[in-house]
């Protein structure tokens, strides 16, 4: 993950590979026997990590990658006021259309990250982005707007998968190939990010990465944990804002 340029508005910041991917998928964003069943199995876990450590009732909260909201709407059941954004056209039409048949308080625009980040710097109290940088061509400039979208002191959470043999093993071969939890080329193995880059990239960005947790599966119990001493997969990462408004724009 090399540092990236000055902030930018610009949209270009996608894959249009990768976008059409989960395009192509969107329908079935809210099925939980789908290719999206792991998103549903491990949403619990991460909204719990998440509101322990943020504490989302009243607080203005923004989820980058938001895809058909899954997280979204857990985390305005929780009482938060939440933004979805997302560049997939057919999966937020998903998220807003499962909104009005849920009654879920939130609200979802079309809008790049990095544009959403020069019209409204510090107006998150949290952002989440999780399983995003994995699939964007620059995950540093994700990163970025995410440290500038967040008030000084507030909460980013990122997702990820590391790179690494092992990693390579289970996200790829065990859960594309062998186990097929995921459908055959959802990650490129190039495209993994070790804890430590991201870690190093949040603190250019001006976030103080806080706590690292993996998220680990057993393929005979079919169920997923948290561990804190096994990130060589999954993980995820809590970062706090450290610098005032104002200085990543310089």
């Amino acid at each position: 993950m090399p540092p990236s340029a000055a902030p930018s508005s610009r949209s270009s910041n996608v894959d249009p590979a990768e976008l059409a991917k989960f395009q192509a998928l969107a329908a079935r964003w809210w099925d939980p026997e789908s290719e999206f069943r792991p998103l549903h199995e491990i949403n619990p876990l991460r909204l719990e990590w998440i509101d322990a450590r943020a504490s989302l009732a009243g607080k203005r909260v923004l989820d980058v990658g938001c895809g058909g909201g899954i997280l979204t709407e857990a985390m305005a059941q929780r009482g938060a006021s939440v933004l979805g954004i997302d560049l997939g056209e057919r999966a937020l039409q998903v998220a807003e259309l499962h909104a009005l048949e849920s009654g879920a308080a939130v609200d979802y625009e079309q809008v790049a990250v990095e544009a959403l980040a020069q019209r409204e710097p510090g107006a998150f109290d949290v952002v989440t982005c999780m399983e995003l940088l994995e699939h964007v061509p620059d995950p540093e400039s994700v990163v970025r707007a995410c440290a500038m979208l967040v008030r000084p002191g507030g909460w980013v959470f990122f997702s990820t998968i590391n790179r690494n043999a092992k990693a390579f093993a289970l996200a790829i071969v065990g859960a594309e190939y062998v186990l097929r939890l995921l459908p055959r080329g959802t990650h490129e193995y190039e495209k993994f990010i070790r804890p430590s880059e991201l870690a190093a990239a949040a603190r250019r960005c001006g976030l103080e990465a806080v706590e690292v947790t993996g998220l680990t599966y057993n393929p005979l119990t079919r169920r997923y944990r948290l561990d804190a001493d096994d990130a060589d997969v999954n993980y995820m990462m809590a970062c706090r804002r450290t610098d005032p408004l104002g200085a990543l724009d310089r």
